[in-house]
């Protein structure tokens, strides 16, 4: 059994198009576009292709988009300044800040110096304890692509043993949570697990969130299970490979993602998605 393509470039795209259908809507109904703003910090060179993306993403959705690049010897205390600057600007719908930091900054101040209602990364402490109490809030974008991903090839996770690989707050606790939201049955495991093939061979739904280039081998993978590969490592040859060994694993799941190609251009969607999301209910509409 040869497992079908799930098309993350393809979604990515239809989900792009709702958000900018979205965002024409909310334009006619409140005379002003949503507005997205990525604080970067430093000159690393990863970071500034995904600020760039984001800020062109936002544009051709017909956003507000605005980068702030702040040179890598930024003080904390300017940063959490500039922050609250931005947070209480009325035309700031979304911020995000871009991570990692330089060394001589912690995340997780910067992070929570931006309030729920625009934390469309949703890493705030307000927004993962409305994940983790099933309330409404803002999810972060790469979990909620991922069950955009399940949605869109019609796997419903409602019954279905699932098992996370990885335990970051950016990745592995929220899917685990949406997970369970959606009546699956999770096993949050990591590269530490005791007989994490056993493990995960006993799973319908794999996620693969730790960061170790081709950790899944092929055969744990029970035969037809969705796969969702989020790890992009480079590898020695130059190439991207993910958390999972793909060619056996794609013999024996029915689904799977690709890398890069799959989880990957989720992100961005689903962070366009995030903004309108914030835009609406900061005006009050029910979403």
């Amino acid at each position: 059994m040869a497992a079908q393509i799930i098309d993350g470039k393809k979604i990515s795209k239809q989900v792009r198009a709702e958000v900018q259908a979205g965002v024409a809507a909310f334009k006619a109904r409140h005379g002003r576009a949503p507005g997205l703003h990525v604080v970067l910090v430093g000159e690393d060179a990863a970071s500034q292709v995904y600020v760039r993306n984001k800020e062109k993403a936002s544009l051709e959705v017909g956003m507000l988009g605005a980068a702030h690049r702040l040179p890598a010897d930024t003080s904390e205390a300017k940063l959490l300044e500039f922050v609250s600057e931005l947070d209480a600007r009325a035309d700031v719908d979304g911020i995000l800040v871009q991570l990692p930091l330089p060394k001589h900054l912690e995340s997780d101040p910067v992070i929570d110096r931006i309030s729920a209602a625009k934390d469309v990364d949703g890493l705030t402490e307000a927004n993962a304890g409305k994940l983790a109490l099933g309330r409404p809030g803002l999810r972060p974008c790469t979990p909620y692509g991922c069950m955009r991903l399940l949605e869109a090839i019609g796997c419903d996770p409602k019954g279905l043993r699932a098992v996370v690989v990885g335990r970051s707050n950016l990745v592995g606790k929220p899917i685990a949570q949406l997970l369970l939201q959606r009546h699956a049955t999770v096993t949050l495991a990591h590269s530490r697990t005791r007989a994490l093939d056993e493990i995960v061979r006993e799973a319908d739904i794999v996620v693969a969130a730790v960061g170790v280039a081709e950790l899944v081998k092929g055969d744990w993978i029970r035969p037809g299970a969705v796969v969702l590969d989020v790890g992009i490592n480079r590898g020695a040859d130059g190439k991207l490979h993910g958390d999972v060994d793909y060619a056996p694993a794609a013999e024996r799941a029915a689904w799977i993602t690709p890398v890069p190609g799959g989880v990957g251009p989720m992100t961005i969607a689903m962070l366009l998605g995030n903004t309108l999301e914030a835009a609406r209910r900061r005006e009050g509409e029910v979403v």
